[in-house]
């Protein structure tokens, strides 16, 4: 894709949260947190880093993948593939509603361009993103497998298992970013299970760490982001840990875990979207 102005590129940003708000409010269901902080993240993958193709192909030979293992983000990711050409942004009012193919959780039953794996039950993403670039080595492409996990998540045994595998086996044409917010559905990580020191973790498993300290701020991210591909074939596989505040662009829903899973009501959905330029035309 033609790279944009980084003014450009925040635009796309505020429009998917503004996207977000909207599709959670419209069926009061969802989850509107995380995908506000990651708006960034997602917004510098697709629209400057990532090597992909809209016209969609579940092989995606010599294009880079992308995996969402914290499925529950479904909102944030949807709004970026639309806005990037896979599906038409007016799809984005079928959000969560029957016979839509924008599920809670993605799925590849609904035949969603963009869409590779069901994702949604925690831990396995990291597994199928380590399978995928095992994959495009054996079959000498080298384009490079991104995957994106909750730090909540990360309470899952299955994220450590195969945190051992793609060390040992030197799956270094991978890139797993860390949303590290420090919040989950029920309160703080450090409350509800705490992490302790994620950078000595992920180095102690054999993997290399690349930290972005301002996930909410949209050139470090992409600096991050540039350097993390610099890292790679290095014969260690990489961990962004990307600090990010759930909630991020709206005052009265930033940093805490109580909008992780709850949508906003008529009212806070009006506070919230005075906050966010109408930027590229709501859907």
């Amino acid at each position: 894709m033609e790279k944009l102005a980084i003014e450009q590129l925040q635009k796309i940003c505020t429009q998917m949260r503004r996207d977000v708000l909207r599709m959670v409010h419209a069926v009061q269901s969802g989850h509107p947190g995380a995908p506000l902080g990651c708006a960034e993240f997602f917004v510098g993958l697709y629209f400057d880093k990532l090597r992909h193709n809209p016209d969609f192909n579940m092989d995606g030979k010599g294009e880079d993948l992308f995996f969402l293992s914290n499925g529950h983000l479904s909102a944030g990711w949807y709004s970026v593939l639309a806005r990037s050409g896979y599906f038409p942004i007016e799809e984005l009012r079928t959000f969560r509603k029957i016979n839509s193919r924008l599920q809670g959780h993605p799925a590849t039953e609904e035949g969603l361009p963009g869409i590779r794996i069901a994702s949604g039950s925690l831990g396995q993403g990291l597994s199928v993103a380590i399978g995928a670039a095992q994959a495009k080595k054996l079959n000498s492409d080298d384009s490079l497998v991104y995957v994106l996990m909750g730090d909540g998540e990360l309470q899952e045994g299955q994220i450590w298992e195969a945190a051992l595998y793609g060390a040992h086996y030197k799956v270094d044409n991978l890139i797993a970013t860390v949303d590290y917010n420090g919040q989950q559905i029920d309160g703080p990580t450090e409350k509800v299970m705490d992490l302790k020191n994620l950078k000595a973790k992920w180095e102690a498993f054999g993997w290399e760490v690349n930290e972005i300290k301002n996930g909410n701020d949209l050139q470090s991210v992409l600096d991050g982001l540039e350097k993390a591909k610099s890292m790679t074939g290095k014969g260690k596989p990489i961990l962004n840990l990307l600090y990010t505040e759930m909630g991020y662009g709206v005052d009265f829903m930033v940093g805490t875990h109580k909008w992780h899973g709850s949508p906003p009501n008529d009212e806070q959905l009006a506070d919230a979207l005075s906050q966010l330029e109408e930027t590229l035309g709501d859907y």
